[in-house]
């Protein structure tokens, strides 16, 4: 809190806003994806949870990623790129949570470690008398990220589609490499790499799941230059085109105004302001000023 009683602004706030906006999009992409690939050798994904788990303090980062596995056990992720005694608390709190949200349909939790290329070995139990916690790890200075990339980039150079494989590798890359640094230029770097994804789905999917598996060495400028990208790959335009389509269906009046909110969400859920918003609401259905703001103001 500030000397005026007002919140200060975390600088990884942009993440975790990020997170919940692109939900939608990482819950529908990851389906059936399998994290073979980091080293994991669990079931495929089959739905995304939701990881604001109750009674979380304020000053306690969220679950990086909350899994259902085709099995039905549910896999917690975190990554991590130092070791600390605290992270092992960190992973009971979670785990309880889990207990606490799902109760007797957690009937097995898999928690799960993905260290960073800084990360060499290192112990997957703890021990604490009355319990003992069991990890499963994976260590992705094992990946080789050069390797990797080059192969990626080949592929798109000839317009070859990516695997679900290669998708899971393309967002993980960025942790891959060592050191802090290393890791922020590797995130600009296969960015500008997944601009050159030509299948739309899939390169939101890429960008949104880099700021989402990346939010822990992304500065509040980064996550922002990523948004921007997000909003310059055509993904806004082809929601507004859908929207556009829905609105002219039939010429009829009440789905062209339903083509206009069903747009108006949609912009908002890639963090668009609402200012561009108006700007394209006047451009593509010949609204006045007024007409664009009382849409704005109505959703």
């Amino acid at each position: 809190m500030d000397k005026k009683g007002k919140s200060k602004k975390n600088k990884n706030d942009i993440t975790y806003h990020n997170k919940d906006v692109l939900s939608k999009v990482m819950a529908e992409n990851f389906k059936d994806k399998s994290l073979k690939v980091y080293g994991i050798d669990v079931p495929k994904i089959k739905q995304v949870l939701p990881t604001n788990l109750p009674e979380i303090q304020v000053n306690e980062m969220r679950i990086d990623n909350l899994f259902l596995l085709e099995d039905g056990s549910i896999a917690i992720i975190d990554y991590e790129s130092s070791l600390k005694w605290e992270n092992y608390l960190k992973y009971l709190n979670y785990i309880v949570r889990i207990l606490e949200r799902y109760k007797q349909e957690a009937k097995q939790i898999r928690m799960i470690v993905i260290y960073t290329a800084d990360i060499e070995q290192t112990e997957d139990e703890f021990h604490a008398g009355c319990l003992t916690l069991k990890l499963e790890q994976a260590y992705l200075r094992k990946i080789d990220s050069k390797g990797i990339r080059d192969v990626l980039e080949k592929k798109l150079e000839d317009g070859v589609p990516l695997s679900d494989d290669e998708l899971m590798q393309f967002i993980i890359l960025p942790l891959t490499y060592k050191g802090k640094e290393a890791k922020r230029e590797a995130v600009k770097d296969i960015v500008y790499l997944a601009k050159k994804i030509t299948d739309k789905k899939n390169q939101m999917f890429v960008l949104s799941g880099i700021l989402v598996f990346a939010d822990k060495i992304i500065d509040a400028k980064t996550a922002e230059q990523i948004k921007e990208v997000i909003r310059m790959t055509q993904v806004a335009q082809l929601l507004l085109e859908e929207g556009r389509d829905e609105g002219r269906a039939e010429g009829k009046k009440e789905e062209r105004t339903e083509g206009i909110k069903v747009l108006v969400d949609s912009l908002r859920a890639f963090a668009i302001p609402d200012e561009d918003i108006v700007g394209k609401l006047i451009e593509k259905y010949q609204l006045t000023k007024d007409e664009a703001d009382v849409f704005i103001k109505q959703n």
